[in-house]
């Protein structure tokens, strides 16, 4: 998937300044997929180039100009051939932290067992965001009511695509902790 699909996705929420669109990957599109705010600027550029998004300049008091973009006619088109696709290839993970669990029995434990016990505590902070964002989009209804009148129902789909993840890195990270720390009782 290119970065230009998950710009595309998150301006079907609305017209976005890149901020705006840089501070909603880390709230929402972030579950599936990362940017750096420099490469996010870079294909808002690209995009606006190929006639995908159209952008209007905001002027504001006492804060420099903005740029709010917004999917065009053609980025449209382009978000209804993307879903066309043939099946989406299955994620390949790549994290560095798996390869240092792999190393622990001859590594340094003590690094590992922190680095693990960090990504615990990067998963709840993200948990719980992803658990804010998810009572404001229900409002007050039940996921049956949120279902039967949203007007979207895919952020809601990612969203608790997003939760589970992190919930299961919790429960995995949880378990690898208990497992480092017994090994190094063992043999420390």
């Amino acid at each position: 998937m290119a970065l230009r699909n998950a710009v595309m996705a998150a301006l079907l929420d609305g017209e976005a300044s890149g901020y705006d669109l840089a501070k909603a990957f880390d709230a929402s599109v972030a579950n599936f997929w990362m940017a750096t705010p420099q490469q996010l600027y870079r294909e808002l550029e690209r995009m606006e180039g190929d006639g995908l998004i159209a952008a209007r300049v905001v002027e504001q008091e006492r804060r420099p100009t903005k740029r709010l973009f917004s999917l065009t006619e053609a980025g449209l088109a382009a978000v209804r051939a993307y879903t066309a696709e043939s099946p989406a290839r299955p994620t390949a993970v790549r994290d560095e932290l798996m390869v240092k669990v792999r190393c622990a029995d001859v590594g340094d434990l003590g690094a590992v067992r922190a680095a693990v016990a960090e990504r615990i505590e990067w998963a709840t902070g993200k948990l719980a965001r992803y658990e804010r964002l998810q009572v404001r989009m229900l409002n007050g209804r039940s996921e049956d009511q949120y279902f039967a009148g949203a007007e979207r129902v895919g952020p809601y789909l990612t969203l608790l695509r997003g939760m589970a993840f992190e919930r299961e890195n919790i429960r995995w990270g949880e378990l690898a902790l208990r497992v480092l720390e017994q090994r190094s009782a063992v043999h420390g």
